[in-house]
């Protein structure tokens, strides 16, 4: 697997320009699959349908090192580097060519006990909405029609501290503190199944 992830890198680097040419930004589907709607096969979340605004965020997470430094993040630790390799106008360029993806609902891959995730999801609708829907105002990203793999494992992260541990990511801390009030993985699965049921 490790030597697959190098591949992938290696290929997406190829795609960096000479100076003055412009980026071409279709290795993103090289990880993140067809019109960017996610290979589980490598971890890769689907980003079609991402919020501009929650997208820059991240690219900028990245790249000041918030996101994808802790060794036992891979995942992270291979777009890090992705990130880091744009300039801020190279990111809007990047953003730009994701919203051109035709976004599709990705499978339903975890499940659980939706009625517990219903009561475990009230402390999240304070900030992504009673249903799922997202407050930009908050930070907070839209939930429904995620890859819900993704938002279990990053649920994880955020519980084991791979992710939202700098004290400087003001929005990766707040998560951080809200993983934490559930208790075990059978939790993360209800609550994210509970989401799946908002589609």
């Amino acid at each position: 697997m490790r030597n697959l992830w190098k591949a992938l890198m290696a290929l997406c680097l190829l795609a960096t320009p000479a100076f003055g040419e412009q980026r071409n930004f279709e290795y993103c589907t090289v990880c993140h699959g067809a019109n960017g709607n996610g290979n589980p096969g490598i971890h890769a979340p689907r980003i079609a349908g991402l919020e501009p605004w929650y997208l820059r965020g991240q690219f900028s997470a990245f790249k000041v090192g918030w996101r994808g430094a802790h060794p036992e993040d891979a995942p992270g630790n291979e777009m890090r580097p992705m990130a880091e390799a744009l300039t801020d106008a190279e990111v809007e360029q990047a953003i730009a060519y994701v919203a051109t993806f035709t976004a599709k609902p990705p499978p339903l891959t975890v499940s659980g006990d939706i009625a517990h995730g219903k009561a475990l999801y009230v402390a999240c609708a304070a900030c992504h909405g009673e249903h799922g829907e997202g407050k930009s105002a908050l930070h907070a990203p839209a939930l429904t029609n995620r890859t819900d793999w993704y938002l279990a494992k990053q649920l994880r992260n955020y519980r084991s501290g791979l992710r939202g541990a700098n004290k400087l990511d003001r929005n990766g801390q707040q998560m951080r503190a809200m993983a934490a009030t559930l208790p075990n993985d059978y939790a993360i699965d209800d609550v994210v199944s509970y989401i799946n049921s908002l589609r």
